[in-house]
């Protein structure tokens, strides 16, 4: 997106229902998370210049649209990948292995938590919990929630997304 079109949302009707949104709340700064999540909805992410409409929509600092934005994990600045993952980090997921999970994952797919695959093909992210701790260790695999991972179950499941190897 360029910043023509944030500056004309005119151009683009995504821009358009986020307006909407934000009327609808009478833009008033304390409907900012709600407006992030339709901007998500309808992008997909959050980048720079969506979170730059936002913030003059709803009279904000740039700043603080960011630090909100950030702060929460649900959101992201990022294009998800084909496949997504997510290594749930919370004390119980920990305790029984998710560091492991995550380190295995992160060598399946050739990518960082926090990274897209360059293909697109696959994006990899934490959490810090995801409030399944009685099935620890939890990843979730494009939005299905599995416990009870292993190293070698998460590395089948994610070589299979990634098949020519880790780049």
């Amino acid at each position: 997106m360029t910043r023509a079109a944030i500056e004309h949302p005119g151009s683009d009707e995504r821009l358009k229902m986020i307006d909407t949104s934000m009327k609808r709340h009478r833009h008033r700064p304390d409907a900012l998370i709600e407006v992030l999540h339709t901007a998500q909805g309808i992008f997909g992410h959050l980048d720079r210049d969506i979170l730059y409409h936002v913030a003059r929509g709803l009279n904000l600092p740039p700043s603080r649209v960011y630090g909100v934005a950030s702060f929460y994990h649900l959101f992201r600045f990022e294009p998800k990948g084909a496949h997504h993952c997510t290594v749930c980090l919370g004390t119980a997921c920990f305790v029984k292995g998710g560091g492991a999970l995550l380190s295995m994952i992160e060598q399946a797919a050739g990518i960082r938590a926090g990274q897209l695959l360059a293909d697109g093909a696959v994006s990899l992210d934490t959490a810090r919990c995801v409030g399944a701790c009685g099935i620890a260790p939890v990843v979730i695999f494009d939005g299905a929630v599995t416990g009870n991972q292993t190293p070698e179950k998460v590395a089948e499941r994610v070589k299979g997304w990634v098949p020519h190897g880790p780049a």
